[in-house]
């Protein structure tokens, strides 16, 4: 490890994980059980010096510290994290990483910390903030496992490239948001809780926290799982009478899966898309104007809850049945106006409806562009302005 002939350990010191025995060991040796050879016993068989084993073990312990803000947890796995270099690049790169995965409770306020992760990274990328190509970010995953600490992840990037690959989540996941209090959606704290039951990030699947980290991190394809547990979840929840199920996190999630993965293809755009003639996303934004017509002529969302998950995957079985329902809705709504402008929307979008009708059936991505076109009409519809309101 150093280069240089020094005296090994015999064994190493113990650095506790999360989840794991008080005495386990990041590298540890057993006897007679088959790792040992020519007569060479514990710490022998695979020499560490006295001087390098003091380093690491130092090194995991000052990370693995309460309130160290080099590491988060998900479940079993304990990620550190850490820049090659002390300076200020590496120091603010460690900072906002912390506040990228979105872990802390003890925030004042999320979102200015996720907005200075951005401006932080674009920094780094853009040169402001001065790196070299040695500069290097390293993350590593730990497991228990035992009387050892399992690796389950590990990567190396030079800093500026890490910076990019940043700056490029957020790109992907950046979305419409009309809400008033804005908060983060872009850390993976939430990504994890918008796709688990109750949103317990300790709920999600052994391998998924990984593999959104491996995507994140490494700018690589968004996992399948999920996007996939995404449409679980929105098709869960689609009873819930007081909450939509398709909220801005997983709206995000669907966005920046379809994007990475269907790179050449017609891009899911950040706001309404209007000129978006895919079939599901024309589905979506379609019934999302059935379900505001009835939103404004009864108050209540009953077409969402019973009909969302048969629209977004067999349309033609069920579309004209809710559009029949939205005729009954509009001649309750008091404004002229907005009857007007609801009609008019409506046969706009259906006059791009294939000739052939409405699809029997959408796959799986197409699924994904019926919630975004749904969340993307839904958001449009509270981006108008007051004149335009007014007008209606």
């Amino acid at each position: 490890m150093t280069g240089e002939k020094a005296f090994p350990v015999n064994t190493t010191y113990s650095t506790f994980v999360a989840g794991g025995k008080s005495n386990a060991k990041l590298v540890a040796f057993q006897i007679n059980s088959g790792y040992d050879s020519y007569n060479k016993q514990k710490g022998l068989n695979a020499p560490i010096s006295k001087e390098a084993e003091f380093k690491y073990t130092t090194a995991l312990l000052s990370m693995l510290s309460k309130g160290s803000r080099n590491k988060f947890q998900i479940g079993t796995r304990t990620y550190l994290f850490w820049a090659s270099k002390d300076d200020e690049a590496g120091q603010q790169a460690e900072d906002s990483f912390f506040s990228m995965v979105g872990f802390s409770e003890q925030e004042d306020d999320p979102n200015r910390n996720i907005e200075q992760v951005r401006k932080v990274f674009k920094s780094i990328y853009t040169g402001e903030l001065k790196t070299t190509s040695e500069d290097t970010f390293y993350i590593l995953g730990l497991a228990p496992n035992a009387a050892r600490i399992a690796v389950t992840y590990w990567t190396e990037i030079p800093l500026r490239e890490f910076a990019g690959t940043i700056l490029k989540h957020f790109e992907d996941m950046e979305v419409a948001d009309t809400r008033l209090y804005k908060k983060p959606y872009m850390s993976l704290r939430n990504i994890l809780s918008a796709v688990t039951l109750g949103g317990k990030t300790s709920d999600a699947t052994p391998n998924l926290p990984d593999a959104i980290v491996k995507s994140i991190f490494q700018g690589l394809p968004y996992p399948q799982t999920l996007f996939a547990s995404c449409i679980r979840r929105i098709r869960a929840e689609s009873g819930n009478k007081d909450k939509s199920p398709v909220f801005i996190t997983r709206a995000a999630i669907i966005k920046a899966y379809l994007n990475r993965l269907n790179d050449n293809e017609q891009r899911i755009k950040v706001m309404l898309d209007k000129d978006n003639t895919n079939q599901g996303y024309l589905c979506g934004r379609l019934f999302a104007v059935l379900d505001k017509i009835q939103e404004e002529a009864n108050n209540q969302h009953s077409i969402r809850e019973r009909y969302m998950n048969s629209a977004s995957s067999t349309p033609a079985a069920v579309f004209s049945t809710i559009l029949n329902l939205s005729n009954h809705h509009l001649e309750k709504l008091e404004s002229e106006g907005r009857r007007i402008y609801f009609e008019k929307l409506k046969q706009e979008i259906i006059s791009k409806i294939d000739a052939d009708g409405f699809k029997a059936q959408l796959d799986l991505q197409d699924q994904g562009r019926f919630f975004i076109g749904y969340y993307h009409q839904r958001q449009d519809f509270f981006t108008l302005t007051s004149a335009a309101k007014k007008a209606l």
